[in-house]
């Protein structure tokens, strides 16, 4: 008896207590909650366009317990849909998490104000059906794809992942990717409800209540972000049928003026109802255009690496201004050679900036390496290493955008465990004081780079939200960050940077009355073409911008890469681009450089 009674007791509390499912019925008989979707946040550029707005849409809604008499062939005519689709799309319905047939299920999401306005004069013909109002989002230009994100259902780890808040129910909708999902909180709003009162059959009676215990939706924040519209849309121009990436940044705050990832797409491809079909779509092109080439992509920082390496080794003392190294056309141990290209010698610091000198950095890296202060390799490297991750490189820079790579740098424990512990010697390594062999840097990472030469040893964090209404941005992106390298190391190097721009490899892509410093790279490509590669700032002495170029597959960085920058920061700083730079500009802007695919992604 006491074991039945026990039963009895535990039941009757699962029944009252923990399941809710009673209650959702009587609910149903007597309630239609209505939730009251908030607007989501707008977001707008540095000065005020707005970039993302919202348009009205709708959910079909349905009460798979109310479904009585239901004309299914007349409803499925009215949507454009077939009975087989209706018939999987009903099994979806009820395979979801949190499904109930006594409450409100989403069975069709995203219907246009014209399919819309077609079913709701038919409304009444069929039971349990409902229509919710949503908002989809629209967009001013059809540009900043990657870094604007888009909007989509949430799958089942958002809702696994959503303890705290509770927001999100099945059919719900959050940022995907981009700004869009790292700032999700504050552009989604609080979602608001409304209850209404029911008869025995169902019908709508009227408010519960006339209203009182209803609840009002939130809109969202605004953004607005750091980026100039207009900029962005002029480098996705000129990188139009090419491969590759732009990033640039404001280096007083580290706010990012333009961050261009090429291919791209149009953001409205990935709104409503065709937005699967579009996905599949983009994500099967070979050329990858839903790949953030900006902060995904990693390649050998060539040339624009040296500036780096300049800097550690004055740092360590190892060099000073006046230290030259000679060059035969290259550096030269046994039957070991790193070519270089012809220009006079030996040359000092700020000359082996200018002319991008192989030698001058094989030898004073090599010096560093064989150091006996350091008493052995493993930790001249580590020592290396770390001024390099001061520098911004080998780890993520915490930007605000989602799937940020880290790029690579290798330790000492990467080589002994490559060649044996203590078998390893400075040659076999060289190849990193040109910023080749196994360094892996991001577009946004050589940006960075350019930003902290340019402010003579220190950055800010890159990111895209200027503002949030409201709110204060984080202190991630305001504290000033400081690097390992005293701030009169950097003179020569900027020094140098401009000569390159004045008399070396980046004479070509000069911009008048303003004085550029710029580093032209190539990177080492195994599968094709070298990659063109260029990281700059401007002005010399009072930097507003500061950028990286890479196009890829295209050779060196002086013949794509640097007149790409240039003009971008031309644009920037001026506003237009003067008739004796036209014949450049035309020249990027119809350039065709897209691989031959031959039906294979590109590498």
């Amino acid at each position: 008896m006491i074991v039945v009674v026990v039963i009895y007791i535990i039941r009757l509390f699962n029944l009252q207590i923990l399941d809710d499912s009673y209650t959702d019925k009587a609910d149903s008989n007597a309630f239609l909650k209505e939730i009251d979707f908030p607007a989501r946040g707008v977001i707008k550029d540095r000065n005020g366009k707005i970039l993302v707005f919202n348009k009205p849409a709708y959910d079909i809604m349905m009460v798979t317990r109310e479904m009585k008499n239901f004309d299914t062939l007349m409803f499925c005519k009215l949507l454009n849909i077939s009975h087989i689709d209706f018939i999987q799309r009903t099994k979806e319905m009820k395979r979801r998490r949190g499904y109930n047939p006594y409450t409100p299920q989403p069975f069709m999401t995203q219907l246009s104000s014209e399919d819309y306005g077609i079913l709701q004069e038919q409304l009444f013909r069929f039971q349990g059906i409902s229509l919710q109002n949503r908002t989809l989002r629209d967009y001013n230009y059809h540009n900043a794809a990657l870094l604007l994100g888009s909007i989509g259902e949430v799958g089942k780890e958002t809702l696994k992942a959503d303890t705290i808040d509770h927001f999100y129910i099945p059919g719900d909708y959050a940022g995907q990717n981009g700004i869009e999902q790292t700032y999700e909180k504050y552009l989604r709003g609080e979602k608001g409800v409304r209850i209404f009162l029911r008869d025995a059959h169902g019908r709508v009676k009227g408010r519960y209540e006339n209203g009182d215990l209803d609840v009002e939706s939130k809109p969202g924040k605004d953004l607005t972000l750091s980026i100039d519209i207009d900029l962005q849309v002029y480098g996705e121009q000129l990188m139009n049928n090419k491969v590759g990436s732009i990033a640039a940044i404001d280096p007083s705050t580290g706010e990012i003026l333009a961050l261009v990832s090429s291919p791209t797409y149009d953001p409205s491809l990935l709104v409503g109802r065709k937005r699967s079909v579009n996905y599949m779509q983009l994500k099967n092109d070979p050329l990858l255009p839903l790949f953030d080439r900006p902060m995904m992509a990693c390649y050998p920082p060539g040339s624009t690496f040296k500036t780096a390496n300049a800097l550690i080794l004055q740092e360590e003392k190892i060099i000073t201004p006046a230290t030259a190294y000679p060059c035969q056309s290259g550096y030269h141990v046994g039957s070991f050679t790193v070519g270089c290209h012809a220009h006079s010698s030996p040359l000092n610091l700020v000359q082996s900036v200018q002319h991008s000198c192989n030698a001058y950095y094989c030898a004073g890296f090599r010096a560093m390496m064989d150091h006996p202060k350091y008493k052995n390799i493993s930790n001249a490297f580590e020592t290396w290493k770390q001024h390099v991750v001061s520098l911004g490189f080998g780890y993520k820079l915490g930007a605000d955008v989602p799937n940020e790579k880290r790029g690579f740098i290798p330790n000492a424990k990467y080589y002994d465990k490559w060649y044996g512990e203590g078998r390893w010697k400075s040659l076999m390594i060289v190849s990193n004081s040109i910023g080749q062999g196994e360094i892996q840097a991001t577009p946004l990472q050589l940006a960075n780079l350019a930003s902290i030469i340019a402010n003579r040893g220190y950055y800010y964090v890159p990111h895209l939200v200027k503002h949030i209404d409201g709110f204060q941005l984080d202190s991630t992106y305001t504290n000033k960050r400081v690097t390992s390298i005293e701030s009169q190391y950097f003179t020569p190097v900027v020094d140098g940077m401009e000569l390159v721009m004045r008399s070396g490899t980046g004479y070509a892509s000069r911009i008048d009355s303003i004085v550029v410093c710029g580093k032209t790279g190539t990177a080492q490509n195994p599968h094709g073409e070298d990659h063109s590669i260029f990281m700059a700032f401007a002005p010399k002495d009072d930097p507003k911008i500061a950028i990286c170029v890479v196009v890829e597959n295209s050779g060196f960085g002086a013949t794509w890469a640097a007149p790409i920058a240039t003009l971008m920061m031309e644009k920037y700083l001026k506003g237009y681009i003067p008739k004796r730079r036209k014949w450049m500009e035309e020249r990027m802007l119809n350039a065709n450089l897209l691989p031959k695919l031959n039906g294979n992604k590109t590498d």
